[in-house]
């Protein structure tokens, strides 16, 4: 009698050690959104003074968290946000957010001060290591899922090293040298890096610059045989070169290939002037874009 106690003790509690370890791993599946929080900043507001919030790149959308406050951008720079308490000496706290158009999501949240101890606020300063707990990266559907922090990352080391990949796309009459320096490729996108070269005494102030699929047998056709391809985003867009200088600007457009009679041309207008460039890419040039990657891509 005794040893089938002992053994119906022993099953109870090999039973009870099983089910605690059991729910304990559980409980371990459960992850608190709590790790996913994002620091809000904590700003001042008040009635008869209006608060500047300086971002490091323009702003896109901005959410207010209650009718208190009154909100817009300062036109025509699209980095500025004025702030301001549309009611006196509100109690309750509020919050506004905003995203930017390199990718990133602000928090704020806000209070009322009769006499706020910083009227403006200058987030370009901030280090990115502190900056990181108040942000976050955003996709826009524009870019189809990828990175906007990295898209632009790319473009501005592209355009800061500016190394030829390219060679013998070019244009040049009247002073004016009109090239694509560059071709690479990440994450089914192409990064053209166009240069202009003004070596005349004669400012090229820019209108328009033109990607256009071409039927190679039908080069003297009307503007609606073309097939236009508008650019995702364009860092340092050209809008004018002055005598005896250069301009470089980086444009991002969807990953694409041409058909056998197909080239790309990528056309430059001059503003009231007739010094018109153009620029024709075979498909060889596209299929053989600098592949950009995680393990050769610097990015300092």
């Amino acid at each position: 009698m005794n040893t089938q106690k002992s053994h119906y003790i022993l099953i109870m509690l090999f039973l009870l050690f099983f089910s605690r370890a059991f729910g304990q791993d559980s409980v371990m599946t459960y992850v608190s959104l709590e790790q996913a929080r994002l620091e809000p900043y904590r700003m001042q507001v008040t009635y008869s003074k209006t608060s500047h919030v300086i971002f490091p790149s323009p702003i896109r959308y901005v959410d207010l968290g209650s009718e208190l406050l009154v909100a817009n951008k300062a036109e025509p720079i699209g980095n500025v946000l004025r702030v301001k308490s549309v009611v006196r000496d509100f109690e309750e706290e509020t919050n506004f957010s905003v995203i930017t158009e390199d990718g990133k999501f602000y928090s704020f949240d806000v209070f009322y001060s009769s006499y706020p101890d910083v009227l403006s606020y200058d987030l370009v300063k901030m280090q990115r290591t502190i900056e990181s707990q108040y942000t976050t990266d955003v996709l826009f559907e524009d870019l189809k899922g990828s990175s906007s922090s990295l898209t632009d990352l790319i473009m501005e080391n592209l355009h800061r090293k500016s190394r030829k990949t390219v060679k013998h796309i070019a244009a040049k009459s009247f002073g004016i040298q009109f090239s694509v320096r560059a071709l690479h490729v990440n994450d089914n996108k192409f990064y053209f890096t166009l240069q202009v070269v003004n070596s005349s005494n004669v400012a090229y102030d820019i209108e328009l610059i033109n990607f256009k699929i071409v039927d190679k047998k039908n080069l003297k056709r009307t503007v609606v045989q073309d097939k236009l391809l508008e650019p995702i985003r364009v860092y340092s867009p050209m809008t004018s070169a002055i005598h005896n200088s250069s301009i470089t600007a980086v444009y991002l457009l969807e990953q694409f290939t041409l058909l056998k009679d197909q080239v790309l041309e990528i056309e430059i207008l001059e503003r009231n002037g007739g010094r018109h460039q153009k620029v024709q890419l075979e498909n060889t040039e596209l299929i053989n874009a600098k592949l950009i990657n995680s393990l050769n891509f610097k990015t300092n």
